[in-house]
């Protein structure tokens, strides 16, 4: 399956999209759109946005904490954690 989103953020682009789902409320509404911009893993900071991929799945969640170790936690806004990850793509600069 095509990940178009994948595919902007590796060539460079930044982008409005949204996802539906509850979990990063009152952050990110379900299907609230947001802007994406390309980023590095160790570019971004606990509490940032990214968006990124873990255990197979992508995700627009969280930056729980940072290691240089491990790469960084994602988990969701209402506590849960997704795991570590270093497939980070994207960084939400801008909620409409």
């Amino acid at each position: 399956m095509r990940n178009y989103k994948l595919e902007k953020l590796q060539n460079g682009e930044t982008f409005v999209t949204s996802e539906k789902g509850n979990s990063m409320i009152p952050l990110i509404k379900s299907g609230q759109k947001h802007k994406l911009a390309p980023v590095k893993w160790e570019d971004c900071n606990e509490k940032d946005i990214v968006y990124c991929k873990v255990k197979g799945n992508f995700y627009t969640h969280l930056v729980k904490a940072k290691s240089n170790d491990k790469g960084l936690l994602i988990g969701n806004n209402k506590g849960g954690t997704n795991g570590w990850t270093r497939q980070v793509y994207g960084r939400v600069i801008e909620i409409l």
